[in-house]
């Protein structure tokens, strides 16, 4: 008897009916930004999780999918959904995209009449109740299932087809029948292509897949001219700047750390008119810098470049120098001028005035900046876009092709939307990192509408209750949503914040912060003298660096504190986040627990890649503890023993679920960064 003669296929059709619900209801389809009004986020290779919410009335078993639609218009059936808490009508599945582009994706779901019979046969069998009608019934199912187009021409089909004969065969014992109807084998190659009546399709949810560096890079910000600067002691000679030249000499370094991004602060000429002299004073003497946000001079604006820094092909070199070396740069995008900027001349409608008729400066009263004028979006919003848009080019054009945008939360999202928009038109590679230390409701919404990355609030969470809350809370490990499409850049400091942890922690609180910014988030970044450890504060109780080089050079001896500084450490950490695809990811973060609260404890997994992380929060004292690892997250069987090797400290360890730590910032062992070596593990 072949197949065929068993059943004829009935084909079947998606179920259209009036109401919006659908046959079987799908509903909070999730990722979804802004009920779907744009893009969730992924790079390619980075697992995420779409779910949704479907059941159907009565007791029939149903099922769902995934379904994707790539960039090139192709379809690709998806991960089939499980429903990981039965009874919760909350189906869920991981899915992997490797093209870069524009996606969409929906939630299928349909009856499954085969599953709803299984489980009735097993009640009936037990009960002795209908058995041959049952069987009869599971036959023809199976056989269906056989001719499913998934299944024809694969293993799949052979044990579908043979399990309907056996359980067609009368000649047999009904008990054998159903074990081989009810077999886990037949299970499994009926999930192959399982049969779907009452197909309800959902709506179509956009994905945008992005190159890696949206998610995952090591950044390095410093300034040119501080790096070659050359300052007088006797303050006979008058400081001499720094140039794109010198500042080139400093990038071998900076990649041996295993940096992948160098950021640079603005490289624009400054004004002089209400020049900031040092430590942000209203006085400048005639040869202090100045603030490099204080963009604008007669010698040109945002698309021009310092005068001391060097020429056009200064800057192109020192880029070509960086990418020679592996080396991306990132460029401030600072949309504000000084009153000397070419666009206050040109544009002055661009700006506010006073009801003196002066243009009014930036204010955060009561602090005034009267070196800089905010730009009035509202004035002329598509020749203020236009204008943008052809910086953005200019820099563009010299190989740069990430921005940190300074204090984009000031100005209105509709512009920034249209202008990220406009650019992702051209070129989808180019990358905005947001410098949004801001209210959460601007900093959501500015990822929503296309910043890649974002500044956060990891600077100011300390204790292990609020650092756990707030990675939980980036990770989405509590359902925010917001890890759909927010991901951070955890800068364990900047010119403009140095954490009071920093201030009084030491070199082992750099050390800390360090090793939980590398590991816990796939993108971190540190400001130049972080590795020297420079805790020195403009004034107690406040987070200004003293001698702040926002408004002076700072050139800096790297090699005379050698043997104190944080540079082999943090070589260490790019070297195991390189070596590590785990460390490349952020919802994939998960904690453990220690019974010392100053012991912090998570891990990352992806495949067969486990790093698993323990830290002493506690700068100034050795702390110990017994830490209770959650095994199954770390792909290990219940009670497995397994072995863990410390990256930072080379040393190896037999571990189980419970084990105890000692880690003692005295010896320079703040943290163990450990990789897992199973004796057996679980799969995934």
């Amino acid at each position: 008897m072949t197949v065929e003669s068993i059943l004829p296929v009935k084909e079947l059709r998606p179920h259209q009916l009036p109401s919006p619900v659908g046959r079987i209801p799908i509903t909070e389809v999730r990722p979804s930004v802004d009920q779907g009004r744009r893009p969730a986020r992924a790079v390619p290779g980075e697992p995420f999780e779409v779910s949704a919410t479907v059941f159907r009335e009565g007791h029939e078993e149903i099922g769902a999918q995934v379904v994707l639609t790539g960039p090139d218009g192709l379809e690709r059936p998806g991960a089939l959904m499980i429903e990981k808490v039965r009874g919760t009508d909350r189906w869920s599945a991981e899915v992997v995209l490797d093209l870069l582009g524009e996606w969409t994706f929906r939630v299928e779901a349909w009856s499954d009449p085969l599953a709803t019979w299984r489980h009735a046969a097993e009640i009936k069998g037990g009960a002795g109740v209908d058995v041959e009608l049952t069987l009869e019934e599971g036959a023809a199912l199976l056989a269906r299932a056989a001719l499913g187009p998934l299944a024809v021409g694969t293993p799949a089909q052979t044990v579908l087809a043979w399990a309907a004969a056996v359980v067609r065969d009368t000649g047999r014992l009904a008990e054998e029948r159903l074990t081989v109807a009810l077999s886990p084998e037949v299970t499994a190659a009926a999930g192959v292509g399982p049969l779907r009546e009452l197909l309800t399709v959902g709506p179509e949810f956009p994905l945008r897949v992005e190159r890696e560096r949206a998610l995952y890079g090591s950044w390095y910000e410093f300034f040119p001219r501080s790096e070659g600067a050359v300052l007088d002691p006797s303050g006979v000679q008058p400081p001499r700047s720094g140039t794109f030249r010198t500042a080139a000499r400093r990038l071998p370094a900076v990649a041996a750390m295993g940096f992948h991004v160098v950021y640079l602060p603005p490289i624009h000429p400054v004004g002089t008119s209400h020049r900031k002299g040092p430590g942000n004073s209203l006085t400048s003497g005639p040869h202090d810098p100045g603030s490099p946000w204080a963009i604008g001079s007669p010698a040109g604006g945002h698309d021009g470049l310092h005068p001391d820094l060097g020429t056009d092909e200064d800057f192109r070199h020192f880029v070509r120098t960086a990418h020679d070396l592996g080396l991306e740069i990132a460029l401030d995008f600072a949309l504000q001028c000084s009153p000397d900027h070419p666009w206050v001349r040109e544009h002055p409608e661009w700006f506010r005035h006073r009801a003196d008729g002066s243009i009014a400066h930036a204010e955060n009263p009561p602090k005034k900046y009267q070196d800089i004028h905010p730009i009035d979006f509202d004035a002329d919003p598509d020749g203020i876009h236009d204008a943008c848009l052809r910086v953005l080019h200019h820099w563009m054009d010299r190989g740069v092709r990430i921005f940190r945008v300074d204090n984009p939360h000031t100005k209105p999202l509709g512009f920034w939307e249209r202008l990220l928009a406009d650019v992702h038109t051209t070129d989808p590679d180019v990358l905005f990192l947001s410098e949004a230390f801001t209210r959460p409701a601007m900093l959501h919404a500015l990822a929503r509408i296309g910043f890649h990355q974002s500044y956060t609030y990891f600077t100011w969470r300390n204790t292990r209750e609020e650092i756990e809350s707030y990675l939980r809370e980036l990770a989405g490990l509590g359902g925010e949503e917001s890890a759909a499409y927010l991901r951070p850049n955890l800068f364990v400091n900047t010119p403009d914040i140095l954490p009071r942890y920093l201030q009084h922690g030491g070199r082992a609180a750099f050390a800390v912060r360090a090793v939980l910014a590398a590991t816990a988030g796939p993108s971190w970044g540190v400001y130049a003298g972080y590795e020297l450890c420079e805790a020195a504060a403009a004034a107690p109780g406040g987070e200004e660096y003293a001698d702040s080089e926002k408004y002076q050079y700072r050139p800096r001896d790297w090699d005379a504190r050698e043997g104190r500084s944080l540079a082999p450490l943090i070589t260490a950490l790019n070297r195991i986040r390189e070596q590590h695809p785990a460390l490349h990811h952020l919802r994939n973060l998960r904690f453990h627990s220690c019974d010392n609260r100053q012991i912090l404890t998570y891990s990352k997994r992806l495949g067969e890649d486990t790093v698993l992380v323990v830290l002493n929060l506690d700068p100034h004292r050795a702390q110990q503890g017994t830490l209770t690892l959650d095994l199954a997250e770390l792909g290990l069987q219940p009670g497995a023993a397994f072995d863990v090797h410390d990256e930072l400290g080379g040393a190896d360890y037999r571990w189980g679920g419970e084990n105890g730590v000692r880690l003692d910032p005295l010896t320079e062992q703040v943290a163990h960064v450990f990789t897992i070596r199973p004796l057996t593990r679980t799969s995934r």
